[in-house]
């Protein structure tokens, strides 16, 4: 594991499946603390046991970032569980209808 992230807090919504989960775990092995933000609390776990399977540090926090109430928590959560937050990825799909 390495340290370039040692004492960094990272939060990667969109953290239960592809590049997102890929992103938690490379954060992970470079030693930061990781809250993991998606709306799949299955997969959200799944990437949660990993990191920790690793040696890693991590949280999950189920989030629809289409909510504000929900990402406002999961900043909460970061800033509850870890002291604060120092870097945060967006890798979740917002999806809407367009009418008209």
């Amino acid at each position: 594991m390495s340290t370039r992230f040692a004492g960094k807090v990272c939060l990667v919504s969109g953290a239960g499946s592809g590049i997102g989960q890929e992103t938690a775990n490379s954060f992970a092995r470079e030693g930061a603390m990781v809250i993991v933000a998606d709306i799949d609390e299955a997969g959200g776990m799944q990437t949660v046991a990993s990191i920790k399977a690793e040696g890693g540090q991590a949280i999950y926090c189920k989030t629809d970032i289409s909510k504000a109430a929900d990402s406002e928590a999961m900043v909460q959560a970061a800033v509850e569980h870890f002291g604060g937050l120092d870097h945060a990825v967006n890798c979740a799909a917002i999806t809407g209808g367009v009418s008209g």
